[in-house]
Parts: C-alpha cells; sequence; structure tokens
C-alpha cells in the first residue's frame, strides 16, 4: 500500500504532464504575455479546471508561478545571487547544500573504483514519480548516485545510459530502498535533523565534483551562470569547461544544475529539458518568496 507521501507524488507526477505542456506554450508565446485562459485552452482546460489543477501541483497560483517564467525575473534573480554565491562559498559551504531544507554531504568515487568500473559494488535503483514527472533514482551502500529524469526516450534508454557508467555493479531493483529517497528527495525535511541528512555518491573527475559542490552553495529561488561558478572555484577562464561539467551533473535537483543559466535570462540547456528546468526554477523561486512572505508576518 502506497504512503501517503508516494500517492501525493504520483498525483504531482501526473499533473505535471500536463503542467509541462503550459509552460512550452508559455514559453513559446513569452513576449505577448498570454491570458491565464489562454494557457489553459492550449491545455484543453478551463481556467477554473486549470487552477485547480496547478495549485495541486506547486501548491501556488498559475498566475503566480508564470510570474517566475519570465526573462526579467530571471535577469532579477542572477543580479541578486552572484554575490550570495561567493558568500556561501567563501564561509565553507561548498561541500554541503540544501534542497527544501534538506542537508546534502557528498562523497567522491575514488580513483580506483573509477578504474573498476564498479566490480563488487551493489546499486539499488527504482523509477519513482516526482513533482516533475517520473525519475530513475540509484543509490549505492555509501549514498544516491544517480537522480535522472526519464525522457522521452523511456526507462529503458534511461537505466542502461546509467548502467554504463558503472558496468561492472550489481544491480538490483529495490522500490522500497529508492522509494524512501525519492520520499525524502523530494518532500524534504526540517532543516537541522541529522536523520534528514541526504547521501551522495559522486562519480566524476576532480573538477567536475568541484562544480557539482559549488552548485549546492547556489540558493533556492537564485540563479548563475557558467562564469560566475567558473570565478567562484578559481578558474576564471574555465566557464565552458564548467558548463561540461554542469551537463554531466548525474543526480538532477539534489546537485541543482537547473540554477545554472548560459547568460543573462537564459534558461535553456538543461539535459532533462527546458521546460522542466522551467519549471523547477519557477517552483523554487515562488515558494522561497512565499517562505520570505510568511517569516516577515
Amino acid at each position: 500500500m502506497n504512503s501517503p507521501v508516494t500517492l501525493r507524488l504520483m498525483q504531482q507526477s501526473r499533473d505535471y504532464a500536463r503542467v509541462e505542456l503550459a509552460i512550452r506554450f508559455v514559453e513559446a508565446n513569452r513576449r505577448r504575455q498570454p491570458e491565464l485562459t489562454e494557457v489553459a485552452a492550449s491545455v484543453h482546460l478551463s481556467e477554473y479546471h486549470f487552477q485547480r489543477l496547478f495549485r495541486r501541483w506547486a501548491g501556488i497560483s498559475p498566475k503566480r508561478f508564470l510570474q517566475f517564467l519570465t526573462k526579467e525575473d530571471a535577469k532579477r534573480r542572477l543580479r541578486e545571487s552572484a554575490s550570495v554565491l561567493e558568500a556561501a562559498l567563501e564561509s565553507g559551504l561548498s561541500g554541503s547544500g540544501r534542497l527544501h531544507e534538506l542537508l546534502v554531504e557528498c562523497e567522491a568515487v575514488t580513483p580506483g573504483e573509477v578504474r573498476r568500473g564498479g566490480e563488487g559494488l551493489e546499486i539499488r535503483y527504482g523509477f519513482h514519480p516526482s513533482p516533475f514527472g517520473e525519475c530513475l533514482l540509484a543509490s549505492t551502500p555509501r549514498g544516491i548516485c544517480a537522480l535522472r529524469f526519464v525522457g522521452s526516450a523511456g526507462r529503458t534508454a534511461e537505466f542502461e545510459a546509467l548502467a554504463r557508467e558503472w558496468p561492472k555493479a550489481r544491480w538490483i531493483r529495490d522500490l522500497d530502498r529508492t522509494g524512501a529517497l525519492a520520499s525524502r528527495a523530494f518532500t524534504g525535511l526540517p532543516h537541522g535533523h541529522r536523520h534528514g541528512l541526504i547521501r551522495l555518491h559522486l562519480h566524476g573527475t576532480n573538477f567536475q565534483i568541484k562544480v557539482w559542490e559549488a552548485l549546492l552553495a547556489v540558493p533556492e529561488g537564485s540563479v548563475t551562470t557558467y562564469s560566475a561558478l567558473a570565478h567562484a572555484i578559481g578558474h576564471p577562464g574555465a566557464a565552458r569547461a564548467v558548463g561540461n561539467a554542469t551537463g554531466r551533473n548525474p543526480i538532477a535537483l539534489l546537485i541543482p544544475c537547473h540554477r545554472v543559466l548560459r547568460s543573462v535570462g537564459d534558461s535553456t540547456g538543461y539535459r532533462w529539458g527546458g521546460p522542466r528546468k522551467q519549471a523547477i526554477l519557477a517552483w523554487e523561486a515562488a515558494h522561497a518568496r512565499d517562505r520570505a512572505d510568511e517569516s516577515a508576518c
């Protein structure tokens, strides 16, 4: 029997499919800023039913959410985030971060483990619903090693791509284990609870891991650029290499590569699709704003 959290994620995952279509419509018609009635009609819903679906998925109104899909908001958040990222890194936060008040801790794969290709390692995996569509989550005894959104190619293609990164590992389908991790990853826990710690087992080069750790310092509701990240890790001339490392991020959302823009206001270039990136950024920004408003009351 599915838990209430799993049922909620399943409903959000189903809703996301239609929300993504709405985001695609808004993106294609951004310059003329379509009215809510038109957006609802693009996904064959009345304004009333679109409002209900959107609130069920995002917890906020479509109008508020769509505000965060505009270029001007991305520019504003980028201006605000540059100094925040620098301050966070200087404060020693490059090795840990938060997602929805969730603590994250990283451990890298050793060079010897890389050479062995996962030989002798058990990796448990499962496909699960999320607020941003179905995902594939995999975990070793040392932490989550992959979180990937399932694209149009389907489950098999996504799993095979992941398995090639650990060619000699033993793969075990374990929905209980990975389902519990997915629920924690997508719902969050109160900040400071050690039992809420999420451990990541990272497979990458030293440079890639340095970039991924720096991404953890970009606050929820903010964005940065490849150039700013390159400066933050001490390689100001390596924006292209930072972009490549960001694109190789094995753990979507928990390592927030979706918070990187190619340039001011440009939210394209996401491994799991531009509309999904738009959805995640707007979701985070809207909820971060709501929490700030609540704190001010």
